[in-house]
């Protein structure tokens, strides 16, 4: 009878396992198929059309069906997201030390599923919120279109924040407790030792908190679209309209014929953002094997 039971067992184990593998390989086989065809349909500007990669990471001048450069969309991008995580990314911290240190039990029981209900706002309604509110404001402000890095920035910023208040209190409330008594023990006050001890301790579990608000940032689209003005010029002030690979590739991709130059330069934008994507979270690793 034990000895049933036993076999019975293994026999789940063993049936268990194999599931869990398969389901391991299908994820692994479906990233690697859509690395292999971004890579396969991005390259064929290069390959195919002959154009030159560094005329297309560099050249501000774009134009479609000769010349597709994509410094504009590339810097667009990387402006935008460097706005946001230089806003949100400090809030956000700092909230999240509020929450891990400072806020009263009550208090942090209302705010943690507040933040939780940002995660599930759709990022239309975000930039719907940012076209109706944010735009105009901007525009009666400083007397400029109120389109542009400002406002898609600010957007960003918002739309950060939960990645990043999350993964911040994580980072606080996974230190060892000797830290904050060794050092209130030693006669430092509150702020000396979040200030001195816990944010250095803390530094790599933010590292990855803001690392995740960058992912998140630079591909966003949607929300992006309906605030930044999507005019191709590179941007000279925070007010000015420009545009970003995510909101060039939705706005073009559903006119390029098949096959043409410019259906290959938005497939390279895509690839080059899988890229970027990827290299955000070999840091990441890299900061966690760090951190462990």
């Amino acid at each position: 009878m034990i000895a049933t039971r036993a076999k019975r067992a293994h026999a789940q184990e063993r049936i268990a396992t194999s599931v869990l593998r398969i389901a391991a390989g299908f994820v692994v086989f479906a990233m690697a198929l859509l690395l292999l065809y971004l890579a396969g349909e991005g390259l064929k500007l290069f390959v195919i059309d002959r154009f030159p990669v560094w005329e297309f990471l560099f050249s501000p001048v774009y134009e479609p069906d000769t010349h597709p450069g994509a410094a504009v969309f590339i810097v667009g991008s990387l402006s935008v997201t460097l706005f946001a995580i230089c806003f949100g990314g400090p809030f956000g911290i700092a909230v999240g030390v509020f929450l891990s240190e400072l806020a009263p039990p009550r208090m942090a029981q209302i705010l943690k599923p507040a933040i939780d209900v940002m995660v599930g706002i759709p990022s239309v309604v975000y930039g719907w919120i940012g076209l109706q509110l944010l735009v105009p404001f901007i525009r009666n402000t400083t007397n400029s279109p109120g389109f542009g890095l400002l406002a898609a920035g600010i957007v960003l910023s918002i739309m950060i924040l939960p990645t990043v208040i999350t993964l911040s209190e994580d980072a606080f409330r996974s230190l060892s407790p000797t830290l904050k008594e060794g050092s209130l023990a030693l006669g430092a006050t509150r702020w000396q030792t979040i200030l001195r001890v816990l944010l250095p301790s803390a530094s790599s579990g933010l590292t990855v908190a803001l690392i995740l608000g960058i992912a998140r940032a630079i591909g966003e689209t949607l929300a992006v679209q309906l605030v930044i003005g999507n005019a191709t010029q590179l941007p000279r002030g925070l007010l000015n309209p420009t545009a970003t690979m995510p909101t060039e590739i939705v706005q073009d991709l559903g006119g390029a014929t098949q096959g043409s130059m410019l259906e290959h330069a938005l497939f390279s934008m895509a690839f080059l953002l899988l890229l970027i994507a990827m290299s955000l979270i070999l840091i990441v690793r890299f900061a966690l094997r760090k951190r462990a």
